[in-house]
C-alpha cells in the first residue's frame, strides 16, 4: 500500500507537470515533437512542408512528406525530464502514404517514501507511445489521415495501457497558398489503469489555417484548440504563429500560445500574476532536398526552458 500511494502521488506529479489544469492522463501527448510547429506556438496543424515531424500534429500532413524519410526528435522538457521521438514513412503509389513512430518521455529517478516521509527506495517513471499512420489524397487539394496509437505508462512497478486515435483532414490551395485543417486528437481510452479509476484521454479538437502572404516571404498561421471546452476565456483557445522564408531552404518563425500562457500563470506574494514567458516560442531551420535540421525554443513548464531539435534524412 505504501508503494501504491507513492506511485499514485508521482503519477499526479507527472501529469500536472505537463498540463497544470488538465485532469487527464498521458498528457505527454500534448508536447510538440515538431520544432517548426513548436516555433509557431506548439499546436500548428496546417503548414505544408516536407517535414515528417508534423505528422504528430496532424496525420493528414503525411501526404506532403518525401518517401523513405527518417525523422529523429529530441526535447529537454525540464531538468531531469527528456523526451524523444522517431518516425519513418513510405509512399504507396501516388496518393497513399503510411508511417510508423515511437515517442518516449523519461521522468528520471524519483525517491519512494512511506507515510512518514522516510525514503524506502527509488523508482523511475516513463511514458511510451507507438503509432501507425495512414494518409490519402482524396483529391488534388484534400488529404485525410489517421493515427492509431498504443500508449503505456510506467511508474516504478506499476503500469497503465491505453489506445488512442488521431483523425485529421487538410485542404491546401497551392495557387493561393491557403491551408485549412481540422484534427481530433487522442480519441480512445484506457485498457488498463494504475488502480480502479480509469483516466480520461487528453482529447483535443483543433481547427487551423495558414496563409502565405502574396509576394512576401511571410506566412501567418492561427490554430484554435480545445474546441469542446468553453469554460475559460475565448482568447485562450488561440495559437498564433508567423514564419519567414529567408530563402527556399531557410526559415525562421515565432508564435504565441494563449492557452499555455494562461495555464502557466503563477501568483507572487504581491498577488500579481505572471506566466514568466510561457506561451512565447521561436525557432528556425534549414531544409535541404534530403537533409533537414529544425530547432525551436519554448517554455512548457514554469521551472525551465525547453529546446526542441528535429533531424530528418530522406533515403
Amino acid at each position: 500500500m505504501k508503494k501504491t500511494a507513492c506511485a499514485l502521488i508521482m503519477s499526479l506529479f507527472c501529469v500536472s507537470a505537463i498540463s497544470q489544469e488538465s485532469q487527464t492522463g498521458y498528457n505527454f501527448l500534448r508536447l510538440p515533437a515538431s520544432a517548426h510547429a513548436a516555433a509557431l506556438g506548439g499546436d500548428n496543424i496546417t503548414i505544408i512542408e516536407d517535414d515528417e515531424s508534423m505528422i504528430f500534429n496532424n496525420p493528414a500532413l503525411l501526404s506532403s512528406v518525401s518517401d523513405k524519410t527518417i525523422n529523429l526528435n529530441y526535447m529537454n522538457y525540464m531538468q531531469g525530464v527528456n523526451t524523444a521521438s522517431a518516425s519513418f514513412n513510405r509512399i504507396v503509389k501516388e496518393r497513399a502514404s503510411w508511417a510508423v513512430s515511437a515517442q518516449y518521455i523519461d521522468y528520471g529517478s524519483m525517491k519512494e517514501v512511506d507515510e512518514n516521509n522516510i525514503q524506502t527506495g527509488d523508482f523511475i517513471a516513463k511514458d511510451i507511445s507507438l503509432g501507425a499512420y495512414f494518409s490519402y489524397l482524396l483529391t488534388d487539394r484534400l488529404a485525410g489521415g489517421i493515427t492509431a496509437k498504443f500508449i503505456t505508462s510506467y511508474i516504478g512497478d506499476y503500469n497503465s495501457i491505453a489506445m488512442g486515435v488521431d483523425l485529421g483532414i487538410n485542404y491546401y490551395d497551392p495557387d493561393n497558398e491557403w491551408s485549412l485543417s481540422l484534427v481530433a486528437k487522442n480519441l480512445g481510452g484506457q485498457l488498463k489503469a494504475y488502480n480502479d479509476e480509469f483516466e480520461k484521454m487528453p482529447f483535443d479538437l483543433q481547427a487551423g489555417l495558414s496563409k502565405k502572404l502574396t509576394n512576401t516571404p511571410f506566412r501567418v498561421s492561427a490554430t484554435m484548440v480545445d474546441l469542446t471546452k468553453w469554460d475559460y476565456k475565448f482568447i485562450n483557445h488561440f495559437v498564433a504563429g508567423l514564419d519567414v522564408m529567408l530563402s527556399p531552404n531557410i526559415w525562421v518563425g515565432a508564435g504565441y500560445n494563449f492557452r499555455r500562457a494562461n495555464e502557466m500563470k503563477i501568483t507572487n506574494t504581491n498577488d500579481e500574476e505572471s506566466s514568466h514567458g510561457a506561451g512565447f516560442s521561436l525557432g528556425g531551420g534549414i531544409n535541404l532536398e534530403r537533409f533537414k535540421l529544425n530547432i525551436a525554443y519554448g517554455k512548457y513548464h514554469i521551472s525551465s526552458n525547453s529546446l526542441i531539435i528535429n533531424i530528418a534524412y530522406s533515403l
